[in-house]
């Protein structure tokens, strides 16, 4: 049976199927802490619907904007389906956004309602002028809400109202609002329908083997829930139906250790720093990945090094990594599958760059490649921006019309990102084109350095005008960087400026992870990085 389309039917529609389906997180929800952290599909269809009983109460009606700002977990794909079963339109905002930026977007959504975890109520506290202190916010959690001239409300204060019957928009309409990274600037709302969700959602419901959910697996995801590609997640789990499905929300190396230790997971979807932030336990406890025959990655892009200890972890000899190359405006645009064999380190510090994908997925998506001046198409193995046409990009960003506009070109989607198709029509990735480097590939760089860096947890590299790019480093704890080696390391690179070393945490990131390069280079200061041409400024 094929899910729903509209995600505020879809809990329902799985507990109707009767499978045995078990989602587990990794604490308790924020809008029902009692409940403990293990949900069936009967629990998760009646918690959206009472939360939808709240919510109206709370003054939510059909075509009314709730903003959901809280910490990563599970309940934001709830409070997102409970929203929509009403006819409201959900916008989920990553409590991680700087309180400048969610109070941006709020502003940009002119909600009737925000609920909001108290972490993100302290952060907008401290917003000069907040323009939406009149709106209702109801509160989630236990803690005390912060002293804040914003109106409150608790969910219980609006305990025992009436279950409102389903209400959906129709599919071409509206139906949620999730946010881009925001690397460069202020993130961008990104507005999907229930048809252009299901249209990036047509990759993960074809029945292709091995690279689907089968009834014995335990799948565990640790992304951030707010994000659009958490929406297609939870329809193709629903549809192919685990044993197990587990939604890590804190991403740091304990919590994962512990849900790694007690779920035993088949397949693995994270993002690319998160991935390295795992490292030490993959090396120091492999025997909880054993069982993984998949891993997959979104959001960024994978270095070799980062992804080798985790396959090497695997028992399976048929392991596949999948690195998916997407947007939250487009959803799967292309799929590369490395495996332990094409993973394998290369002599002398280099091994393979995770940037060659795949051909675009048939059927649903087509790249093309053009100049980044005159967008005119480039012929074969030329780089240039990608752009792509498919059925599934974003119908616009919330209060930034323009600017979606101007990513169009006709049926075409301008990426932002930079790369190649070789003669068999395959994707090299080489940067996004607002951080590209002229003759080379900040990205094949940072995976050859962290290759030859012992015990590097990231590296940047930054364009830096005419000048040579720069290196950020970020050491693991408790180790030093050599830079006595440094012209070794790099002796057969492009020339690079004297690297800089700053501490992991210090390294601005977004939602999802990213490195805010723009942030970085601020920081850093204009002495020691050039920002990006202005001519690049297009493409963000």
């Amino acid at each position: 049976m094929t899910p729903p389309k509209n995600i505020g039917v879809l809990y329902d529609w799985q507990a109707e199927r009767g499978h045995r389906t078990v989602v587990h997180a990794d604490r308790p929800a924020d809008i029902a802490p009692g409940l403990g952290t293990s949900f069936d599909a009967a629990a998760l269809a009646t918690l959206v619907a009472d939360t939808s009983a709240w919510l109206a109460a709370a003054g939510v009606e059909r075509g009314s904007r709730v903003g959901i700002v809280k910490e990563n977990h599970l309940d934001i794909q709830l409070l997102a389906a409970a929203t929509a079963r009403i006819g409201g339109l959900p916008a989920t905002i990553s409590a991680l956004n700087r309180p400048d930026d969610i109070a941006i977007m709020l502003g940009k959504l002119e909600p009737a309602v925000v609920v909001i975890g108290t972490g993100a109520l302290e952060k907008i506290s401290r917003v000069e002028n907040y323009p939406l202190a009149h709106v209702p916010h109801v509160v989630l959690g236990a803690d005390p809400i912060p002293a804040t001239s914003v109106r409150t409300a608790r969910i219980a204060d609006f305990s025992g109202a009436a279950t409102p019957a389903v209400n959906l928009r129709p599919d071409d309409e509206p139906m949620m609002v999730t946010h881009t990274s925001g690397t460069t600037s202020t993130p961008k709302l990104v507005v999907h329908t229930a048809d252009t969700n299901r249209a990036g959602t047509r990759v993960e419901l074809l029945p292709i083997p091995g690279g689907v959910s089968n009834h014995r697996d335990t799948v565990l995801t640790s992304i951030s829930f707010a994000h659009s590609r958490a929406y297609p997640f939870m329809i193709a789990q629903f549809r192919w139906a685990p044993a197990n499905i587990v939604m890590v929300g804190d991403h740091s190396a304990a919590v994962a250790e512990r849900m790694f230790e007690r779920h035993r997971p088949t397949t693995v979807e994270a993002t690319p720093n998160v991935y390295q932030h795992w490292v030490p336990i993959v090396r120091r406890r492999p025997e909880l990945f054993g069982q993984v025959r998949m891993y997959i990655n979104t959001f960024d892009t994978m270095h070799s090094s980062i992804a080798r200890p985790f396959v090497e972890a695997s028992r399976n000899p048929a392991l596949m990594w999948g690195h998916s190359w997407g947007q939250s405006e487009v959803g799967p645009i292309a799929l590369g599958i490395y495996t332990k064999r094409s993973l394998r380190p290369g002599a002398q510090g280099t091994g393979t760059h995770m940037n060659r994908l795949g051909i675009p997925w048939p059927g649903i998506a087509k790249v093309k490649v053009v100049d980044p001046v005159t967008m005119r198409e480039q012929p074969r193995g030329t780089p240039g921006i990608l752009m792509v046409k498919a059925t599934s990009v974003c119908v616009d960003y919330l209060g930034d019309t323009d600017r979606w506009q101007d990513k169009r070109d006709g049926d075409w989607w301008n990426t932002g990102d930079y790369g190649t198709k070789d003669l068999l029509g395959r994707i090299h990735f080489l940067d996004r084109g607002v951080d590209r480097i002229e003759h080379s590939s900040a990205i094949e760089i940072e995976t050859t350095l962290l290759e030859r860096i012992p015990d590097a947890e990231e590296v940047v590299v930054l364009a830096n005008g005419d000048d040579a790019p720069l290196a950020v480093v970020a050491m693991r704890d408790g180790t030093a960087f050599d830079r006595d080696h440094w012209t070794e390391i790099t002796r057969d690179l492009p020339a690079l400026a004297e690297p800089v070393v700053m501490p992991w945490a210090d390294l601005p990131r977004t939602s999802t992870w990213k490195i805010r390069r723009n942030e970085l280079r601020e920081l850093l200061g204009e002495n020691k990085v050039l920002a990006a041409h202005a001519l690049d400024q297009r493409f963000i």
